[in-house]
């Protein structure tokens, strides 16, 4: 069972330094019928203009993960997390108990990134705060494990049942992934073009996926992508 949640149905909110895309309710934003997949509940394309960003503000009992796609973000956070994010790095934060973080444009150029929230597997866990390079050429043509419960291959460590990959694709190319029994997944494009399972996908859409034991996305032009594996 193969649902694709079409990138023009998402919610949209245009604050001028900021313009968000919402695959799932948020903020002002409320759509009863899209409150999140499994335990995924956040995944908000954001683009922000050159000096403008996120002051600083609290978050608690979630995983945030953010996936930049062009552009530099400046982070900073009361952990003592702080530093530049870069497309091809990931970042995962864990607000646990509470954690105050800004996140502002630190590039000449609109940021461009996806942010993504996943409710953990228990509340009130430790603050915590971890970046990592994944290149490209370990994404090429293959699913690259970025995030996992046990910090595999080097991926980064979310306290929840998910396994998130990445893939990037040339036209034409191709990345398999087998789902086990009883998973679930959310594929994102987070561009270019091409086909899961036959179906079309374009830039912005999200798939839900039940009941499918192989998915195969394949490239109709340069592609990157998002595949979270669900309990």
């Amino acid at each position: 069972m193969i649902n694709v949640r079409p990138s023009e149905a998402r919610g949209h909110a245009n604050h001028g330094w900021l313009d968000s895309h919402h695959t799932f309710s948020f903020a002002s934003y409320f759509d009863p019928d899209h409150m999140g997949f499994r335990a995924l509940r956040v995944i908000n394309e954001d683009r922000v203009t050159s000096g403008e960003g996120f002051d600083t503000h609290p978050h608690r009992d979630m995983e945030i993960i953010t996936y930049p796609l062009s552009g530099a973000i400046a982070h900073r956070d009361s952990t003592g997390g702080n530093g530049l994010l870069r497309a091809g790095e990931v970042q995962r934060m864990t607000a646990g108990t509470g954690v105050m973080h800004s996140e502002m444009n630190g590039s000449n150029e609109d940021v461009h990134f996806l942010q993504i929230w996943i409710i953990p597997d228990k509340k009130g866990l430790k603050p915590e705060y971890e970046q990592k390079f994944f290149p490209e050429n370990d994404r090429q043509g293959r699913w690259r494990v970025v995030a996992s419960p046990d910090a595999r291959d080097g991926s980064l460590t979310v306290h929840q049942d998910v396994l998130l990959s990445s893939t990037l694709l040339s036209a034409g190319q191709k990345a398999e992934y087998t789902l086990p029994k009883g998973r679930h997944a959310w594929v994102q494009v987070a561009r270019g073009a091409g086909t899961l399972n036959g179906v079309a996908l374009k830039a912005g859409d999200g798939v839900a996926v039940s009941d499918e034991s192989s998915l195969v996305l394949v490239a109709s032009e340069p592609m990157e992508a998002l595949l979270f594996d669900l309990a």
